[in-house]
């Protein structure tokens, strides 16, 4: 099943329930973990930066909690659930937003800056999953909801490395869903286009180290596109908090979500 942000919308929620948030402390892992305060939820707000968090969402006091997480980092991850645990007694909706973007030419790009996309994109969801799974199946409930990527769905050039790890991601969490499915704990795989958020700033995206010169002319139109684009996407991050908190009220959430104008209509060209 799948949806969009117009079915979304017409769900609703907010029941008191302890969120746990990756990539919390700007963008849309911002606008979620306030998403989810406003409709009354409890929020575990993790981001390598948590004083930014508190400095943003202070004002919900005790409702929230912001722990620092790299979520590379598994110690630190155990360390961070079990903190959340301690405090609430329980998860019941994980967003694994925490990514970012490896961008460039395949063969600009290094052997290093592949294993690291990997290791943040596809390894770091891994491991917030695995440490909070146990939570859920003791509570025989819980909804998982990982962010992926339109690039998740449909690759262009200077995306291979990034849409790689996204298919990756993809590819994992159907084969999870249909395993935790069973066992009372819900997945969603969000798919969004482009945001206005920070994913094309340096703290968010990396570009390819090196240079071949068969790339350039085609490499340097990739990133004129990007900063014309950057800020200026059509994308409310905003507006997606709301609809991923309806998302995890609703009593069967759609398995992936497309999110973004934009990403739609590239779906379903690409399904055709």
């Amino acid at each position: 099943m799948s949806a969009s942000a117009s079915s979304a919308e017409t769900q609703a929620t907010g029941n008191g329930e302890v969120w746990f948030v990756t990539g919390s402390n700007r963008g849309i892992g911002l606008e979620i973990a306030r998403s989810a305060l406003e409709a009354g939820n409890r929020v575990v707000a993790t981001s390598r930066n948590p004083s930014q968090v508190e400095a943003e969402l202070s004002v919900f006091g005790d409702q929230l909690l912001a722990i620092e997480l790299d979520v590379t980092n598994q110690e630190q991850v155990r360390a961070a659930v079990a903190e959340a645990k301690n405090r609430y007694g329980r998860i019941d909706v994980l967003v694994n937003n925490a990514g970012y973007g490896q961008l460039g030419w395949f063969e600009n790009t290094t052997d290093q800056e592949v294993r690291q996309q990997f290791e943040v994109n596809v390894f770091g969801s891994m491991n917030v999953a695995r440490a909070v799974l146990p939570v859920m199946r003791a509570q025989k409930s819980g909804h998982v909801i990982q962010f992926s990527s339109v690039a998740g769905q449909v690759a262009v050039a200077g995306s291979s490395t990034y849409s790689a790890s996204k298919f990756a991601v993809e590819g994992w969490m159907e084969g999870l869903a249909a395993e935790i499915e069973p066992i009372g704990i819900q997945s969603t795989i969000v798919e969004p286009g482009f945001f206005r958020t920070d994913l094309l700033d340096e703290s968010s995206a990396t570009y390819a180290s090196n240079s071949i010169e068969e790339y350039d002319a085609a490499v340097r139109e990739f990133l004129a596109f990007h900063e014309d684009m950057n800020h200026a996407q059509q994308g409310d991050p905003a507006r997606l908090g709301k609809v991923i908190v309806q998302i995890a009220g609703m009593e069967t959430p759609p398995l992936r979500f497309f999110a973004g104008s934009d990403a739609v209509p590239l779906l379903i060209e690409k399904a055709e």
